[in-house]
């Protein structure tokens, strides 16, 4: 699915860019003391911001351990690519069984799952929460309450695709206006109608941090237009298990709720600009040091 959305964000090409350098953050430096390697190295799809912000959170967890970690930018297949070759010790944000599946199908059999950490991964349409329409069932005869306009995303995204293709035609929804352009102009005149207190429809697609920003709700999706929810996955190189003993445990017990995620989302692109995630993922676990303690303690 989010290949879908691939489009949508403007990812790198093939030349990576280095996130953070190992051992940043003041991690321990005789290494943690559990078997495990002290260097980990964790590919990013770059512009996937939930796979952004787990690897963070990840990324200081790890440090306070005592490992040294590397977070690297790359698009989609560089990064499959590299955990194949055992570049990448390991990449949180495989989208299955859809979105992933073509560089599933080439690397699949020369990486390793670790876990699945959020199974509600889809392509929502949103609107906000005192709106009076539960269902896009509903939106036909209801569209002048949105001013007969659904606020969309990049022309070529996937999500564009999957509305214009499905869910426009499914929902008889062709007399609405339908204004594509990109992915930050959906989210200024999100922010614009949430500040104001008026209505508004957008594309969207969970997990976004705009659900922890703004009053929105989905709309009922009941024909399924826009796809069933997927899984969000961590997968390792060939090595990883023999590896990272004791980070292969907690990735298989790894998971997120929405809640947390979109919190977490929010705090590190909700607010200004910045690449300097550091001591905002700091912040963010000090204020849920109790769930974080939880991901790596003893069983």
């Amino acid at each position: 699915m989010r290949k879908k959305l691939a489009s949508l964000i403007a990812v790198a090409a093939a030349s990576t860019l280095a996130l953070t350098a190992c051992g940043s953050g003041g991690g321990a430096a005789a290494g943690p003391d559990n078997g495990d390697k002290q260097d980990v190295t964790i590919g990013v799809f770059a512009g996937w911001d939930e796979g952004l912000a787990v690897s963070h959170l990840w990324e200081r967890i790890l440090e306070k351990k005592g490992y040294d970690v590397t977070l690297t930018s790359a698009d989609v297949a560089p990064v499959f690519s590299g955990l194949s070759t055992g570049d990448f010790d390991m990449a949180m944000d495989v989208w299955l069984p859809d979105t992933h599946a073509k560089p599933m199908k080439t690397y699949g059999d020369k990486i390793v799952k670790l876990g699945t950490w959020n199974e509600n991964a889809k392509l929502t349409v949103a609107v906000n929460k005192d709106a009076d329409i539960d269902s896009l069932d509903e939106l036909a005869e209801k569209a002048d309450m949105f001013g007969n306009r659904i606020v969309g995303i990049d022309p070529g995204a996937g999500l564009t695709t999957a509305m214009n293709e499905r869910a426009i035609p499914q929902y008889g929804l062709e007399k609405m206006d339908f204004v594509t352009s990109s992915t930050p102009a959906m989210l200024t005149e999100l922010k614009k109608a949430d500040t104001a207190g008026d209505n508004i429809l957008v594309t969207l697609w969970r997990p976004h941090w705009a659900y922890d920003a703004f009053n929105i709700k989905d709309l009922k999706d009941p024909k399924g237009a826009l796809g069933a929810a997927e899984s969000l996955n961590t997968f390792g190189s060939s090595t990883f298990k023999e590896d990272f003993p004791a980070l292969t445990g907690w990735m298989n017990d790894f998971e997120m709720d929405e809640k947390h995620l979109f919190s977490l989302e929010n705090a590190m692109f909700g607010a200004e600009e910045t690449q300097d995630y550091e001591p905002i993922v700091d912040q963010w676990i000090s204020e849920n040091q109790e769930w974080v303690d939880s991901l790596t303690a003893a069983k």
